[in-house]
């Protein structure tokens, strides 16, 4: 069965190994690696995919690694796991070189572990056969008393005997994360896990795969594509795009105070508008947004969060048409026909000023939440 599907396994398997994790706290901690990549290059040819790639991990934190497909984050992992050599560069795992000028650490050898996409499960292995592969430093019972051991921890023991196309997807990424915590890796990196999964467990899974690295207290470097789920997990956010690094930091901070444009626009945003700057404002659909000490004749982009458009009584607010709601906490999200722009808006709304579908309704400009960048540099005010 290809990965992503949550087809019931087999039936004549105990239901119970598909349904419920192993008991939290069963996974003894680690020695966590505090790893430091040093200018970092990767060229294929005389194409350059990665580009002077600095990164420090701490010691037991989690951190997610965000970019559009393309950027480099696949390969920068599998730089770290020492399955490619990097051009340029360093990489120190606890202030040893493991990658650069003067040594090269094999995989095998790094204490470090990767969790594939794709699962890269081996279909002629059974599913303890796969999480027991690679413990080649332990006797055979040794080895399979630590894959059990992982077996149990994902909920999965009782399929220990069985092949992993007779597993969903949800099944065989636990599988796949057994095999890449038995052998107690310093370092666990993972490949968007959780992309393949269908949404109705993937908040589940992505949960108990956070308690189970939490309980080994093993550094953790995650790739996602996805803000929201990288804002549930990290404790450091590092935002990629064409093989570089443009901004690391704490999630919040990096997206209520981004470096760049670029970097704004990876999170969620109700538009942007580009104007000009005359006697000290930029003139926008939702009215005049006041700026200071720029320039006249300064063209400037604002980026309007989806908390920036707001429901407005006032007189002067631009009048909206309400497409759609969707209830979000206490409020709710809709997306917003304003007069005068072409494409519709996401907009949040507080309650109890809640919207209705069909109803027009008066918006204007919260400033907190509006973020103001050069257009030409993408520096922002």
């Amino acid at each position: 069965m290809p990965a992503g599907t949550f087809e019931q396994s087999d039936p004549s398997l105990p239901p119970a190994a598909s349904q419920s994790w192993g008991p939290r706290g069963t996974v003894g901690p680690v020695f966590a690696g505090h790893i430091e990549l040093r200018d970092l290059t990767f060229d294929i040819g005389d194409k350059r995919l990665l580009s002077g790639i600095n990164l420090t991990l701490k010691a037991g934190e989690v951190a997610c690694l965000l970019g559009p497909s393309g950027c480099g984050k696949s390969t920068l992992l599998r730089i770290i796991a020492g399955l490619v050599p990097q051009t340029t560069g360093e990489i120190f795992l606890d202030g040893v070189e493991i990658a650069g000028h003067s040594n090269f650490v094999p995989p095998e050898r790094r204490s470090i572990g990767l969790m594939f996409q794709d699962f890269a499960l081996f279909p002629h292995l059974t599913v303890l056969q796969n999480v027991m592969f690679g413990l080649y430093a332990l006797s055979s019972k040794e080895a399979e008393q630590s894959a059990v051991q992982a077996l149990q921890r994902v909920g999965l023991h009782q399929f220990r005997n069985v092949y992993p196309s007779t597993l969903s997807g949800g099944e065989q990424q636990r599988v796949a994360l057994a095999r890449t915590i038995v052998p107690r890796p310093q370092i666990v990196l993972m490949d968007e896990p959780f992309s393949g999964l269908d949404q109705r467990l993937r908040e589940t899974i992505r949960a108990e795969t956070l308690a189970v690295l939490r309980e080994m207290r093993a550094t953790v470097l995650l790739v996602t594509h996805d803000p929201e789920e990288a804002f549930e997990i990290a404790d450091q956010l590092i935002l990629m795009r064409s093989g570089q690094i443009i901004q690391q930091g704490e999630p919040f901070t990096v997206h209520d105070r981004p470096t760049t444009l670029d970097a704004a626009r990876y999170f969620p945003a109700a538009g942007e508008f580009v104007g000009t700057v005359a006697k000290n404002h930029v003139e926008t659909l939702l009215g005049n947004f006041p700026v200071a000490n720029v320039a006249e004749g300064t063209s400037l982009t604002l980026l309007l969060r989806p908390e920036a458009i707001v429901l407005s009584d006032d007189p002067g607010a631009t009048p909206g048409r309400v497409l759609s709601t969707r209830r979000q906490g206490r409020g709710q999200q809709c997306l917003v026909q304003l007069t005068g722009i072409n494409v519709p808006m996401t907009v949040r709304v507080d309650s109890p000023q809640l919207a209705s579908v069909g109803e027009i309704r008066g918006f204007s400009l919260a400033r907190d939440h509006v973020l103001v960048f050069e257009t030409e540099t993408g520096r922002p005010i």
